[in-house]
């Protein structure tokens, strides 16, 4: 059994003793710390109760976690919107849609079926910030709970937003749903037997897209390992030649990471969603700064200059940035560090090298949804094989190692030496450390994991080889500091 406790929620193995697995009692418990921290981001008028949206993936522990989190949010006096089988991005613009002061999120993501988590979302629909998330932890710790009494109960009501969320995006001036329409695309979508086999069909048939469903009965039992990785697609690889299809799309169980198969069963690369999607966005500008005679800075058009990605991410993302003349920021690891470094920067367009898309014109969150509707736009336009267009940007590898370590102490000394050991080269301390030699366009990034006693190494370079090359130099370097 496991459990694992953050500031952004909690997320845990279904079952056990409290505390060891994510049981019913740790989730009342989040929930009720949750419901105690509304009050400091949005003080109500008085008679007035607070509004918390619901969704859910399809998991099989799904229906009794949703029951257990909404029969606490109502107990605690809190009225609930309750939206059922949902996308992430979905949930989060739910939140705003609704006007509510906050939303959960029962999802685990990209765990295997017998996970399953809160994801906790402010007013704005986004994940909380981490003084927010750490006053949560505090209220947990202390187990001092205080419900409200039969008139003070909440009430339930219940919505389907996925229709208002794909309003959202095909209203955005960059989906062109007329090219796509006109293109005659054909797709084949493996949705892992979760929400992604409810909500991406309905956006591809508005698209005039033909969809042949891989795995798209949402019953929670995932057909395959659901992080959407090129090892755990080699069934949708396999159904794209046969069925002769334009492209693959792979989605997680939360629908918030997008994974792309080339027309002839090649994996796209889930580094390359977010890069294939800049550039199209950072193209479409520079064509209006052109036309105007203004500097791309200038367009007027939604943050035209800048783009964002954690520290682990491909530094495909600032060639093609800095090739139409944009400039590209880098953030720490996880999804609300890159949004904060998105709206710092006012940045175009942003996300995670995991099939991430975050495109502030919709909103601040990663969105499977948004990634087909603008890529799509992008292949339409450009009249291209899919594996025509990847070939378009700039090659990297990345290669994942680890150093396996319980000693933190151990750790804090790897990294601060590898600072002073590679002191000449480009060296970011943001989140861990990570090492740019820029001369060879090569990159190692090391950092400790929030979950585990190791610490997680990635490395990217031209080729694979000279990226596992990297990489065991520097751990080469590391075993040495832990021998001394």
């Amino acid at each position: 059994m496991s459990l694992i406790k953050s500031i952004s929620g909690i997320r845990g193995t279904i079952g056990g003793k409290p505390g060891e697995g994510l049981s019913p009692v740790d989730i009342v418990g989040f929930t009720y710390a949750y419901c105690a921290t509304l009050p400091s981001r949005k003080m109500k008028p008085a008679g007035e109760r607070y509004k918390v949206v619901v969704g859910r993936d399809a998991r099989i522990s799904g229906p009794m976690v949703e029951n257990l989190v909404v029969g606490t949010l109502v107990a605690c006096g809190v009225d609930v919107v309750k939206i059922g089988l949902a996308s992430t991005p979905t949930t989060e613009m739910a939140v705003t849609f609704a006007g509510a002061d906050g939303g959960i999120i029962l999802t685990a993501s990209h765990n295997p079926r017998q996970w399953n988590a809160l994801k906790l979302l402010n007013d704005k629909g986004e994940f909380l910030t981490a003084a927010e998330g750490q006053a949560i932890l505090e209220i947990v710790g202390k187990g001092d709970f205080d419900f409200s009494g039969v008139d003070e109960l909440g009430k339930v009501t219940e919505h389907d937003y996925t229709d208002e969320h794909l309003d959202a995006v095909l209203a955005l001036p960059d989906v062109d749903v007329d090219s796509i329409s006109a293109a005659g695309f054909k797709v084949v979508l493996d949705a892992v037997n979760s929400v992604g086999g409810i909500i991406m069909p309905r956006l591809l048939e508005r698209l005039g897209v033909e969809c042949v469903c891989l795995n798209c009965e949402p019953t929670g039992d995932f057909a395959h390992n659901p992080e959407p990785l090129p090892s755990n697609l080699t069934e949708l690889s396999y159904a794209v030649v046969q069925e002769k299809a334009d492209l693959g799309i792979s989605v997680d169980p939360d629908v918030d990471r997008l994974a792309l198969i080339c027309e002839n069963g090649e994996p796209f690369g889930e580094e390359y969603t977010l890069v294939s999607v800049a550039s199209y966005l950072f193209e479409r500008a520079a064509k209006i700064a052109e036309a105007e005679s203004i500097p791309l800075e200038e367009v007027t058009y939604p943050h035209a200059a800048v783009s964002c990605s954690n520290l682990s991410s491909s530094r495909a993302l600032r060639d093609v940035t800095e090739k139409f003349g944009g400039t590209y920021y880098a953030a720490a690891v996880g999804e609300v560090n890159v949004t904060s470094k998105m709206r710092e920067t006012n940045a175009l367009i942003g996300g995670e090298g995991n099939g991430g898309v975050i495109y502030p014109a919709i909103h601040y969150g990663r969105d499977a949804m948004v990634g087909v509707a603008l890529f799509l736009s992008n292949l339409a336009r450009k009249k291209m094989k899919v594996s025509e267009l990847r070939k378009t940007y700039p090659e990297y590898h990345i290669a994942k190692n680890k150093i396996e370590l319980s000693d933190k102490a151990l750790i804090d000394k790897i990294l601060d030496e590898l600072k002073n050991i590679y002191a000449s080269e480009d060296v970011n301390c943001v989140d861990g450390v990570k090492i740019s030699f820029e001369a060879e366009r090569k990159w190692v990034h090391l950092r400790r994991s929030n979950t585990e006693p190791i610490i997680r190494i990635y490395s990217e370079a031209p080729t694979m080889e000279e990226a596992e090359a990297l990489a065991g130099e520097v751990i080469g370097v590391a075993k040495s500091i832990i021998d001394r």
